[in-house]
């Protein structure tokens, strides 16, 4: 079964699992205003489903996700802002609303940027030997805004999460298998099956069992990094505050395409 939200996004359902497919595949799945609009609210709404157990988020291939739509951006057609929709200017937030329900990432190509957010804030994440993934918030010269800078350095480490930061570069699916970014690199043409057997696996086990597991995680992870959430908020509001050119992030734009299809062949 099959459900659409704007054309930009879908939603596949199994036994119990929900698949939430970024469906922009020309643009690389770029988050666009009305795919930043659509995401939480079908987030919201799985959460609220009780048949739905499990939730997948994927990219419509060749790509996860390529952040902002930096077209869009250029063009002075979005708000540069960090938290979730709807929130307001001093608290911090993801890409969704926190759910009880776990969310896994299954990364088919490039996360790059608000695309590598978009995985960070997944439970757990199973990756295409096509994943990448960079961060590339300081060549455009805006702020992290859903928890990049709190979540990669959990993943990874603070010290491997600074140069990720500052220089941009891409990591593959092996580096980030090593470093502990994802938990599975399987074949490009099984990163679906492989990722629906993990989900009905939890989907199996007792509901209450794994929303009261994750929430305990979610509790037990945040004791020390809360002030991180809204320092990072805070900085990134201040900078969109004081104005974007979006001349600048135009041509910053064509610099980090031209940048990426070298480094990614």
């Amino acid at each position: 079964m099959t459900d659409t939200s704007a054309d930009v996004l879908r939603i596949d359902r199994h036994d119990g699992v929900a698949v939430v497919v970024l469906d922009r595949p020309a643009a690389r799945n770029a988050l666009n205003a009305a795919l930043r609009a659509a995401l939480p609210r079908a987030m919201a709404d799985l959460a609220a489903d009780d048949a739905v157990r499990v939730i997948v988020l994927t990219g419509a291939d060749p790509a996860f996700c390529a952040g902002l739509d930096l077209a869009e951006l250029g063009r002075g057609d979005h708000r540069i802002s960090g938290g979730a929709p709807g929130s307001d200017d001093t608290s911090p937030g993801g890409p969704w609303a926190p759910t009880h329900k776990p969310v896994i990432g299954a990364i088919n190509g490039a996360a790059v940027t608000g695309g590598f957010e978009l995985a960070l804030n997944c439970d757990f994440l199973i990756a295409s030997e096509r994943a990448r993934f960079a961060d590339t918030h300081a060549r455009v010269g805006v702020m992290p805004g859903w928890g990049l800078t709190v979540l990669l350095p959990q993943a990874i480490g603070v010290r491997r999460a600074r140069e990720m930061s500052l220089t941009g570069n891409f990591m593959h699916a092996r580096e980030a298998l090593g470093l502990g970014l994802v938990n599975h690199v399987v074949d490009h043409d099984e990163l679906m099956p492989f990722t629906l057997s993990i989900a009905a696996d939890i989907a199996g086990n007792d509901g209450p069992g794994v929303r009261q597991m994750l929430a305990t995680y979610a509790e037990t992870a945040r004791t020390t990094v809360d002030e991180g959430w809204r320092i990072e908020a805070a900085r990134g509001r201040r900078w969109a505050g004081d104005g974007v050119d979006p001349s600048l992030i135009e041509a910053r734009r064509v610099a980090i395409i031209d940048r990426g299809r070298a480094q990614l062949g």
